[in-house]
């Protein structure tokens, strides 16, 4: 997505998409969240905040969020990630992301 915002060191933003689904039996909300990029040069980058894309999804039990955002990389990048938050119960849960692959395109390096 050349079109979007990014610093010089990192040049290159990369964007995701993803559908959170409470497959549980209580009422969720999403409070924050946290991502580790790791490139192929070994730096890794760490972003947390607060909710998601400036929300916290409250979802009912068979509801799904769905949203999308972008990471800015400089080199080819592995993405992982973790959701926090709470049942309606207040018991606090965290929901990991599988990691994924951002790979620059060839025209684009």
């Amino acid at each position: 997505m050349p079109h979007l915002d990014a610093p010089q060191d990192r040049p290159y933003p990369y964007v995701y998409f993803l559908t959170i689904i409470n497959d549980s039996h209580e009422s969720v909300i999403i409070e924050s969240r946290k991502w580790i990029l790791r490139d192929l040069d070994g730096d890794v980058l760490v972003v947390e905040g607060h909710g998601v894309v400036g929300e916290n999804p409250h979802l009912k039990p068979g509801e799904s969020f769905s949203y999308h955002s972008y990471h800015v990389i400089k080199t080819d990048t592995e993405a992982r990630g973790s959701l926090f938050g709470r049942t309606e119960s207040s018991q606090k849960l965290r929901v990991s992301i599988p990691p994924f692959k951002m790979i620059i395109a060839p025209e684009l390096s």
